[in-house]
């Protein structure tokens, strides 16, 4: 299943659009981060991983 939806980030005072897509399939859990991610994106792996099962 593919699904696209938009959200929202901060930088500073600014505010940006973010795209987000995701595709399920019915096989082994994973999932995988894009782009320019920080650290504060890249230590809530465990918080999506949690919140997919």
């Amino acid at each position: 299943m593919f699904s696209k939806l938009y959200s929202s980030a901060t930088y500073g005072i600014n505010a940006y659009l973010v795209e987000v897509e995701t595709h399920f399939q019915a096989q082994v859990p994973t999932f995988t981060i894009v782009g320019l991610p920080d650290n504060a994106v890249k230590e809530s792996r465990e918080r999506v991983t949690a919140a997919i099962k």
